[in-house]
């Protein structure tokens, strides 16, 4: 339900980013606190006593802390049986499994013994990395997804392997990089956008999008960019060895000459490194440098959204965005990217123009619009994406076909189960009107397979209605405003405000 909340009318920041040396400087344009207050902490002390001792990661980071160009050659020893053993405890234990059929139960039925002889294997070099095996998964518009799908091992080694990098990488990956790291996660990436664009100057927007980013990933660069701060041989050795593995499809190998399997394990962390040389430091630079207004920034992954003060920034920066791609094996999708009139001053500037009402953007999952408030002031308006929407219809329906004839208090609590996490992350204020609809339309769907039991069958509106009180949950909206989360997460210290 949308109230007056008046956020665009408070206090704008400056333009530009602080230029102090001595910190991050896109960190405080973000609004983030500094990287150390997003770092992985999940390696516990491995010291007894009273006072806790940093744990051998926590040195690694303070070490990355300090010398922001130190190359760290002795990172691999951090590979250790417990870092494995606490991978393979992190995996999903119904996961698909990989070209060898290995399954999380069967590697588990003898853990000890099979991650002594992988660790053993991994430190004298005869690990091997196999092929991935290719799926294909539909996406809302319809088109197949390919994912790779590693062997256990493979994604036990990765997932450690990735902690350990995380220890450095963490300190370097900028404060508008959301994508797949700790403690981060779409909401805060929404978030983030959502105070930008209510209490910085932004009029414009550009929804960018890249082509088969992960299918055009260049190797070489890949490999120069992890060698800035890696040097240790054998965790290059690894890397290389995961990007030439291959895939394996329909018994078929095809070697990879380019990009990183989408559902590897380390596919997001190495898609962040190309990006953060490739894109979030050019960015931040050329903002600092060339940006004459106000310039905001989110990424999530390959998704990233752009917002200016003034349209000759924003076609500047577009110009030159395709050039600097182009250097490094990526390119814009031509239909994915555009660049649009959108803010406080939007609804205003397009009718002075005769061009309507504003247009709207999609990002992770939610179509942004340029609404108001009931007392007339902007409100972002943020919806589910009707695609969204309707490809979960579409599987709750052939779900409850497979379900059809089981008893109804097992179909209305999976059902229940649908809906609750449908809402944890649709429930975000301004969709309650979506989050309605898509509670009406599961259980009229729900309703349509009943009946569908049985010729006689005698499930009517008003037995309906009983069943949706019973097990069907309301549609409330459980996210705070983002302006709201976004100052307690930052503890007050965000520009932004």
């Amino acid at each position: 339900m949308m109230n007056d909340r008046g956020k665009s009318d408070g206090p704008v920041v400056p333009a530009k980013p602080p230029n102090n040396a001595g910190g991050p400087a896109a960190e405080g344009v973000e609004g983030r606190g500094p990287a150390k207050e997003n770092m992985d902490q999940q390696n516990a002390s491995r010291t007894q006593g009273r006072t806790s001792a940093p744990s051998a990661l926590d040195r690694v980071r303070e070490a990355a802390v300090r010398d922001r160009k130190a190359r760290f050659t002795a990172l691999f020893h951090h590979v250790t049986i417990d870092r494995l053993r606490g991978a393979f405890s992190s995996l999903k234990k119904n996961a698909a499994a990989g070209i060898d059929g290995v399954t999380w139960v069967q590697y588990h039925a003898e853990l000890e013994e099979n991650l002594r002889d992988l660790h053993e294997r991994l430190h004298r070099g005869a690990y091997r990395a196999k092929p991935s095996r290719r799926v294909f998964i539909p996406k809302p518009d319809g088109r197949q997804r390919p994912l790779g799908i590693a062997s256990l091992e493979d994604k036990i080694v990765q997932r450690a392997v990735v902690e350990v990098m995380n220890a450095v990488y963490e300190v370097d990956f900028l404060g508008f990089s959301y994508g797949f790291r700790p403690r981060r996660s779409p909401h805060t990436a929404l978030d983030a956008l959502a105070v930008g664009l209510l209490q910085r100057k932004v009029n414009w927007v550009l929804d960018a999008d890249l082509r088969d980013f992960f299918g055009t990933i260049d190797h070489g660069w890949l490999v120069k960019f992890v060698e800035h701060r890696i040097g240790d041989r054998k965790i290059l050795r690894l890397i290389r060895k995961w990007l030439s593995a291959g895939i394996l499809q329909d018994g078929i190998w095809t070697a990879s000459e380019q990009g990183t399997p989408q559902g590897a394990t380390a596919s997001p962390l190495l898609a962040n490194i190309y990006l953060h040389y490739v894109f979030d430091l050019w960015v931040q630079q050329w903002r600092r440098r060339h940006a004459q207004g106000d310039v905001i920034l989110v990424r999530y992954a390959d998704d990233f959204l752009v917002g200016f003060q003034l349209e000759s920034d924003a076609r500047r920066f577009l110009d030159e965005l395709r050039e600097r791609l182009a250097r490094f094996a990526l390119e814009l999708h031509p239909e994915k990217t555009r660049l649009l009139r959108f803010g406080r001053f939007a609804a205003k500037d397009r009718a002075a123009c005769g061009e309507g009402k504003p247009k709207t953007f999609d990002f992770l999952g939610f179509t942004h619009i340029c609404g108001k408030s009931r007392a007339g002031r902007f409100l972002l308006v943020r919806r589910t994406m009707a695609k969204r929407m309707r490809a979960k219809l579409h599987e709750v329906r052939l779900a409850l076909r497979r379900r059809q004839h089981l008893p109804i208090p097992i179909q209305g609590a999976w059902l229940g189960n649908v809906l609750r996490g449908y809402y944890a992350y649709y429930a975000v204020p301004t969709n309650a009107l979506r989050l309605q609809a898509f509670r009406t339309q599961v259980v009229s769907a729900w309703h349509r397979s009943l009946r569908r039991r049985s010729q006689h069958d005698r499930t009517n509106w008003a037995r309906m209605s009983i069943l949706r009180k019973r097990w069907i949950p309301p549609a409330h909206v459980l996210h705070p405003w983002p302006d709201e989360r976004f100052n307690v997460r930052t503890r007050g210290k965000s520009p932004v405000r």
